[in-house]
């Protein structure tokens, strides 16, 4: 088993629902978090609280994953800070759910920018520093990234389209030393698409979870690469 204390980490869209969920569990791990938020306000409100009660250290860092610039500024403040970077979460996702015939340029742009595009550039900041660590790159993907569903053209697209992206990367940095895996979860009791978690989530997937499922990637031996993990409620309501 791999150790993974101070291992030092930045994940994108940490400031709330999954992101902050992997932030906690990694906390309790003792490592050092740095999260992004398009609002560097929230990213460092979420950071402060993550520093009150978890065991490692957090900082808040404002970076837009639709801009590489943001990235690649977001990446240098983490070495700064640490000096290192060992693991990349790309999670900063939305969804938008309506017909195509209702779906506008702008919908479909900002879905496609944030959650296939941001991936892109959050990994292309990342590689020179992770392949001096022999860093690890875990995107949070969807079952919407093998199963469509009609209102879902945008998010759909982008979630196949993370997976491909995904699964090619992995080939692509194998032998630079990096390890690519692909976390696809299905109903997650999160703040995603405007909603407010709440006591009926219970049978639901908690961020948390997704954490746990980071922490065993990362411990895992070395010559052992899971490179894609669907994760499901285990008791869904019934329709």
């Amino acid at each position: 088993m791999q150790n993974i204390q101070d291992k030092i980490v930045l994940i994108t869209g940490g400031s709330k629902g999954i992101g902050y969920g992997i932030a906690q569990v990694l906390m309790d791990m003792k490592m050092r978090v740095a999260i992004t938020s398009r609002s560097e306000a929230r990213a460092r409100e979420a950071a402060e609280k993550l520093n009150k009660a978890g065991q490692g250290e957090a900082i808040g860092i404002g970076a837009d994953v639709r801009n590489l610039k943001d990235q690649v500024e977001a990446v240098n403040a983490v070495i700064t800070k640490w000096g290192k970077l060992d693991v990349l979460v790309a999670n900063a996702g939305l969804g938008e759910f309506v017909s195509i015939e209702e779906m506008t340029e702008e919908q479909w742009s900002e879905t496609i920018g944030t959650n296939l595009t941001g991936v892109f550039n959050s990994v292309k900041a990342s590689i020179p520093e992770l392949k001096k660590t022999g860093g690890y790159i875990i995107t949070i993907g969807s079952l919407a990234g093998t199963n469509f569903f009609a209102g879902g053209s945008a998010y759909n697209a982008s979630k196949f389209g993370l997976v491909g992206f995904s699964q090619a990367i992995m080939l692509d940095l194998r032998h630079e030393g990096i390890k690519v895996s692909t976390i696809m979860p299905g109903s997650v009791a999160s703040f995603f698409n405007n909603h407010d978690p709440n006591s009926g989530d219970g049978w639901k997937i908690q961020p948390e979870d997704i954490g746990e499922l980071v922490v065993d990637l990362l411990q895992m031996n070395p010559r052992t690469l899971p490179s894609k993990i669907e994760v499901r409620p285990s008791v869904p309501p019934k329709k």
